[in-house]
């Protein structure tokens, strides 16, 4: 998995240094951060409608949007891809990490 996040990361990246026609990951770019963050907020919607109806394929076309949603962002952002995968990675060795839930999280 690591290696195809590292290909779309390359090619959003490509798409930033080297525009072109017609391409949607230039468009977001062109309509800037406003315009990405709306597209994010959009996916997330849809990600959790598509897994609330429980069709599998669906839910993995709109998480498929999602993330490359988020590399646009990261992307957009400065961020390397190694970052998120280093703080991933820290995370996954935690054990015994869960935080007090708050009121809220427990109605929910």
């Amino acid at each position: 998995m690591d290696q195809v996040l590292h290909s779309l990361y390359q090619v959003v990246l490509d798409r930033r240094a080297h525009p072109q026609e017609g391409s949607y990951t230039c468009y977001l770019f062109d309509k800037g951060l406003d315009k990405i963050l709306k597209k994010l907020g959009e996916e997330c919607a849809e990600t959790i409608i598509a897994a609330k109806n429980g069709i599998a394929s669906e839910t993995v076309g709109e998480i498929s949007d999602l993330i490359y949603h988020l590399t646009v962002l990261l992307v957009q952002q400065g961020i390397p891809l190694e970052d998120v995968l280093e703080e991933l990675g820290r995370r996954s060795e935690k054990i015994g990490n869960l935080k007090p839930m708050k009121q809220v999280d427990r109605d929910s």
